[in-house]
This record gives structure tokens, sequence and C-alpha cells, in this order.
């Protein structure tokens, strides 16, 4: 990668840093289960409904064995404003059952053993060994995904290549943080269908071709205008 573009991502990464200084996971979760369970709850849903949901979830089932046990329609029942809360009751259920069978009950530390858990992909597995046990990783959710692409720093659409896409331009030490750093910056600027261009404190930096005016519409493209 050229010097010139380790610059430039250096520099997003520091003015995302004194941005978002104090980032940390938006589920609300009192354990590494409770955040599994909300992780795999928080698929095409937002954090603030998974916590809502998981607020009474965890009062009733507070346990693998207690989700390993319950009926798959008591899970549904609590779920369902989720969406796709059949699938997602199943895999709790059968996510449980796997821990208590293959781990004691405890959720594993590592990203090979948890990816093998029902329900759990590689952006649900980071997000736990990032925020449970505090393990160097790339999430990469919608957010990441977008911003990502539009900062230019993959030119991949596939989250597994993306994630290794920026484990190689962003240091080890800062994987958990840039990835939530995207996340809030996501959620507050660089929205999927209106990003806010005009207003946005990376904009200089951001070779997004789609960039939008203050209106919200396509910005024209600027030339200088020649002196001859």
């Amino acid at each position: 990668m050229a010097p010139k573009n380790n610059q430039r991502i250096k520099k997003i990464r520091q003015i995302l840093n004194s941005r978002y200084p104090d980032v940390k996971t938006q589920l609300k979760h009192e354990d590494a289960f409770q955040l599994l369970i909300a992780t795999i709850l928080s698929a095409q849903c937002t954090d603030r409904q998974v916590n809502r949901v998981t607020r009474q979830l965890f009062q009733s089932l507070k346990t693998p064995e207690d989700f390993a046990n319950a009926p798959v329609e008591a899970i549904e029942g609590f779920i369902r404003s989720t969406g796709f809360y059949h699938n997602k009751a199943k895999s709790i259920k059968n996510c449980a059952r796997t821990l208590i069978e293959r781990h004691n009950g405890r959720v594993p530390d590592n990203l090979e053993d948890l990816v093998k858990l029902p329900g759990v992909g590689r952006k649900t597995a980071n997000v736990v060994l990032g925020a449970a046990y505090n393990i160097p990783g790339i999430v990469v959710d919608t957010h990441v995904s977008r911003i990502s692409q539009r900062l230019g720093l993959t030119a991949n659409k596939d989250a597994t290549k993306i994630e290794y896409d920026l484990m190689k331009v962003i240091p080890e030490s800062e994987w958990n943080d840039f990835s939530l750093r995207l996340i809030y910056f996501g959620r507050e600027v660089c929205m999927a269908r209106k990003p806010d261009c005009p207003n946005c404190f990376l904009e200089h930096l951001c070779p997004y071709p789609d960039k939008t005016s203050g209106n919200g519409s396509a910005a024209k493209p600027h030339f200088p205008i020649s002196s001859s």
C-alpha cells in the first residue's frame, strides 16, 4: 500500500479516535453468555430493540440450561419483535444446548469454537471475543461494511474479505475499537441512504464518489475554474 494511503488511513484512525474516544458495544449484558444471545438477536434488528427484549428475556431465562430446556415457542414469545424470531429461537436453543454438551455451559473464548455454535458467524464471534474477553477482532456489520468501502479501506463486499482487508491496515490493538467507531460514525453521520457528507469530519479524507450535498442529493463534481 502506498505511503500516501497509509497516512490517509492514519488520519482517519486519529480523527475517529478523537471523535469517539470511549466506545463499547451497545448491547446490554452481564456476562459472555448474555452477550452471545443478544448478538444473535441483533441480526437485522437495532441494538435498542434487542435491549428492550433482553430486559425481560434474561429475567426469565438466565443460563444455558434455561434456554436449552425452554420450549422453542416460549423463546419465540420473548423475541418476536426482533424479527426472524422462528430461526433465531431455534438457533438460540440449539446454541445453548451445544454449549452444555461441548463446553460445559461456558462460552468459548476463541473464534474457531465460537463459529461452530448454531447461529454464530464471524461477526457474532468477534463481538463476543472483543467485548467479553478483550480479544482483538474486526466486527463487520452493515455499518462497517458500508463505511469501509466508502472510505476506500476495501474494495470487497464480502464480510470476511472486508474483515481481512481491515486487519491489514488497522493496528491489531485498535481492531475492536475501530469497528465500534465505524458503527458509531455510521449511525450519526455516514448513514446508508443519506450520508451527511457536508457535515462529515472525514469528508476531506473520503474518496466516496456519491457524496451528498446539503440537500441530500448527490453533489456535483467541483472543477477549478481555468485562469486562461
